[in-house]
């Protein structure tokens, strides 16, 4: 990796880490590719504050100078990405998490897309791929991870102006998880009259390894929309382009089960049979909807067959949650500095901001 030349911007690293084995490939990457080195690269250990071990990772010996590794609080990734670019003064911030893999050229292409980047320009995000099996169809967790190739603005790799992240107030922190909250970041960017753009560099995002349950474990997204909603109104979907989900029929679905449980109760066999028909077929229309693209094989359709039944109630039980934790949650106020970029050439005589031609999901897949 060459150093910069004097055209290029300024820029700092910052990783968010549970201190997984994946870091190093991370580390390794930036290490080995071409291309101007970050002033810094800022690990935030985001382990429980309590773990008395270190974190648990091997710089290589090209970037020990540049390594700094800072304690978060375990209060998930949003807190620890505050942490890290409120710790680093360059003017350009690159987050990256912990089980990408950058390409060879990333930081020559990081280099060339924040050179390319117009004053009202906020955010840069690279391209990227996941890679997908050969010879089999992917399995319902994999068919998950691959929406993130086609994510807007998610911070797996997004680069965002320190002064744009300053003037928004950064990370909203009441994001507990790898979900929403770089859709809500970029929302808040827009709407503070910044604009937002695609790279040219690109990082591959290998499917991680998950057990059974990663998909009922998700569903505690839920919650996080409800938050998204109680900060940027009704109309947040649509303006983000975010797709809705399932969360209307699997209401639909617990609701059936629970009436189904109420009759057996009441000794009302009729009203029984009738509400578990329902919710039987409700269950196995979700199951099949999630088995058809797979593999098919016995143990992923067991484990689909299996979830499906389980999801339903967990999302609505989570969207209830939410509704509760975030019920004075308000929208975000404009603070001082945060009416825009600096005026330029950029757009004259408009409003900068970028016309949305494909999803802004943020983070479509919750990371342990």
């Amino acid at each position: 990796m060459s150093g910069g030349g004097p055209g290029t911007p300024p820029y700092a690293v910052v990783i968010p880490t549970l201190g997984r084995p994946s870091l190093g490939r991370v580390l390794a990457a930036l290490a080995a590719g071409e291309g101007p080195r970050p002033a810094r690269i800022v690990l935030v250990d985001d382990r429980p504050p309590h773990d008395p071990d270190p974190l648990p990772v091997a710089v290589p010996t090209a970037l020990r100078e540049l390594v700094e590794i800072l304690p978060g609080c375990g209060a998930g990734p949003a807190a620890a990405r505050n942490r890290g670019w409120r710790g680093a003064p360059e003017p350009w911030i690159a987050f990256l998490d912990d089980d990408v893999v950058p390409g060879e050229t990333w930081a020559a292409d990081l280099a060339a897309d924040l050179a390319a980047a117009d004053p009202d320009v906020a955010g840069v995000q690279g391209r990227i791929a996941v890679p997908m099996p050969t010879g089999r169809r992917p399995t319902d967790w994999e068919r998950t991870t691959a929406g993130l190739a086609t994510a807007r603005w998610i911070t797996a790799d997004m680069a965002y102006r320190r002064i744009a992240l300053a003037a928004v107030g950064g990370f909203d922190e009441r994001f507990p998880r790898a979900f929403r909250e770089d859709a809500d970041l970029a929302l808040r960017m827009l709407g503070a009259g910044w604009a937002l753009a695609v790279g040219e560099r690109r990082t591959l995002h290998p499917v991680r390894p998950a057990g059974p349950w990663v998909s009922v474990r998700a569903q505690a997204g839920n919650a996080d929309d409800v938050l998204m909603g109680r900060l940027h109104g009704p109309g947040w979907w649509a303006r983000a382009q975010a797709p809705r989900g399932r969360l209307r029929r699997h209401a639909a679905v617990t609701a059936a089960g629970a009436a189904a449980l109420g009759a057996l109760a009441a000794r009302r066999w009729r009203g029984a049979a009738a509400f578990s028909a329902l919710w039987l077929a409700g269950t196995a229309e979700f199951a099949a909807a999630r088995v058809r693209p797979g593999p098919r094989t016995a143990s992923e359709t067991g484990r689909m067959v299996v979830t499906s039944a389980v999801i339903p109630a967990a999302a609505v039980a989570h969207w209830l949650a939410g509704q509760v934790r975030h019920r004075a949650a308000g929208p975000w106020p404009c603070p001082a500095g945060a009416a825009g970029p600096p005026p330029g050439p950029a757009n004259p005589g408009g409003a900068p901001g970028p016309s949305f031609d494909s999803d802004i999901t943020g983070n479509s897949v919750v990371h342990d």
